[in-house]
């Protein structure tokens, strides 16, 4: 279903052409990969859930939309049921209608009783520290693999990144320079609007854990020139053309810790910009510039639970108690 805008008179033919370009832009505003999800969220399961108790799909009526996130409230969480009315009235807004049942008062009333009862509190995964990230550079492998995992987990620790920044990162993208390097991000997490963004990364002090070296080394030895930077390798040795999954990067870090002996439960691809964060935070980097890296904005709550984790010691109440 295509965003349509129609005025009321009729427009010549160069008009025609720029309510063409305005409905194009319009269906952008929203990530193929949010759009996935909630494709995900409303034909597999508001949509079946809505079939199986003979309830209106779409348009969907509000008393039916409180019953389902009762109902749902017994097995997912609030973030979850929020990204659920997020898919619902993205598809009424396609579907053209005027107001989304989403936003009924009593719709409205229900998720925020639910909230209260069931707790929005998300579980945190583990940050990794610049020492984690250490041991974990120490342990990969003298291989091809080994030279790929060690770059990914330094470029994007030292960047900031998500895992789709890792996982889309391209050789044309990059650009060496006396001070460092400039990676220019082709990706955006929910919009279009962090496309073309520059990260700059310094070389570090130390030759085993300088991320430019980690990832020349891996472009030298993988004969990497053009597309994308991170790509998988399979047991004889072969690169594969095609970028790493970003689901993927997440098994890759894991696997990686466990050769330490960490304890892997709480680490997530996120580990490595959430860690990222949390460090430079933790060495006194100011939040303006740390956010010139990591692309969050000011009112941003993941960045600034980054900063208290950060700070819970350093900034803490009870050394001034003089106990």
């Amino acid at each position: 279903m295509d965003t349509l805008i129609i005025p009321s008179h009729p427009l010549p033919a160069d008009f025609e052409a720029l309510a063409a370009k305005a409905c194009a832009l319009l269906a952008n505003t929203v990530s193929a990969a949010t759009k996935r999800g909630y494709a995900s969220d409303f034909f597999g399961d508001w949509k079946v859930w809505a079939e199986n108790h003979n309830a209106p799909v779409l348009p969907a009526e509000p008393e039916w939309i409180c019953l389902y996130l009762v109902d749902r409230s017994s097995t997912l969480k609030a973030a979850t049921l929020a990204r659920r009315l997020n898919a619902i009235s993205y598809y009424h807004r396609q579907a053209n209608c005027l107001l989304s049942p989403t936003h009924h008062p009593l719709v409205r009333e229900t998720f925020k009783a639910i909230r209260r009862e069931i707790g929005t509190k998300q579980k945190i995964k583990q940050a990794l520290l610049t020492e984690d990230v250490r041991k974990i550079v120490a342990c990969c492998p003298d291989s091809l693999a080994g030279k790929r995992d060690k770059a990914l987990y330094l470029v994007s620790f030292a960047g900031m990144l998500r895992r789709e920044d890792s996982a889309s990162l391209t050789v044309e993208g990059l650009h060496f320079t006396s001070d460092g390097l400039v990676m220019t991000l082709d990706h955006g997490k929910t919009d279009q609007e962090s496309r073309g963004r520059e990260i700059a990364i310094v070389a570090g002090a130390n030759s085993t854990t300088c991320p430019l070296g980690a990832l020349r080394d891996w472009l030298d030895a993988a004969k990497i020139s053009s597309g994308p930077v991170f790509r998988a390798v399979d047991q004889k040795g072969r690169v594969s053309p095609c970028g790493l999954h970003r689901d993927s990067i997440a098994y890759i870090l894991k696997r990686a810790a466990s050769r330490t002996g960490m304890n892997v439960a709480g680490i997530a691809g996120h580990s490595l910009r959430s860690g990222g964060i949390t460090t430079a935070a933790g060495n006194g980097i100011p939040e303006y510039i740390i956010r010139r890296q990591s692309c969050h904005s000011p009112a941003s709550r993941s960045f600034h639970r980054y900063i208290r984790l950060a700070e819970r010691f350093q900034k803490n109440a009870s050394s001034g108690l003089g106990l």
